[in-house]
């Protein structure tokens, strides 16, 4: 997971939009709210790009709640099932949900940060077992099923988010020079 300033991935984290409060009177910036207004005033909700909301929240000009995809609800419903949970759909379009989390922990205090960190750490190890599980069955076999098919598996792989993505890939890949090598003349040499 990179945050490099020239990495599309980091953009597309970051590329979500924020309710943020604003915590002072801000004179010239009223077309923010999209309005006619001149000015932003103490306590108006403006809808911001997260990059902007950022750099305003740690300059204390503006605070938000934690957003919706890192709510109590889904933290729940991690708990109760990490692999049932549609990462790809909390963060829109196949989003970075581990990385867009991590972006937010950055702004947060000490112990909604922590928190945070920590469901994202949970929801990855809860999840990583599964993920590995399918990309070495994907590598290995002929996995052609029908269309429209609802098997857990697939159901899973379809709600994998962005970073759960590139490791499927690199599994399956690891995978399938797994077996390239063990029905290779070198691999069975070593049986």
């Amino acid at each position: 997971m990179e945050d490099d300033y020239f990495s599309l991935n980091a953009i597309l984290a970051d590329n979500h939009k924020l309710s943020c409060s604003f915590t002072l009177d801000v004179e010239g910036l009223g077309y923010l709210e999209g309005g006619t207004e001149n000015n932003i005033h103490q306590h108006s909700k403006v809808e911001l790009p997260f990059w902007l909301a950022q750099t305003l929240s740690l300059n204390e000009f503006t605070t938000f709640p934690l957003p919706p995809p890192y709510s109590n609800r889904v933290k729940a419903a991690l708990k109760a099932s990490a692999q049932s949970v549609i990462l790809s759909n909390l963060v829109g379009n196949n989003g970075w949900w581990y990385r867009w989390g991590r972006r937010i922990a950055d702004v947060l205090d000490d112990e909604p940060q922590a928190d945070l960190l920590n469901t994202l750490l949970k929801a990855f190890t809860n999840r990583l077992p599964a993920l590995q599980d399918l990309s070495a069955h994907h590598a290995s076999a002929d996995h052609t099923l029908p269309e429209g098919s609802t098997s857990s598996g697939e159901m899973f792989r379809d709600g994998m988010e962005g970073d759960e993505r590139e490791l499927f890939a690199i599994g399956q890949e690891s995978g399938k020079l797994s077996k390239a090598w063990y029905d290779s003349e070198a691999g069975r040499k070593g049986r």
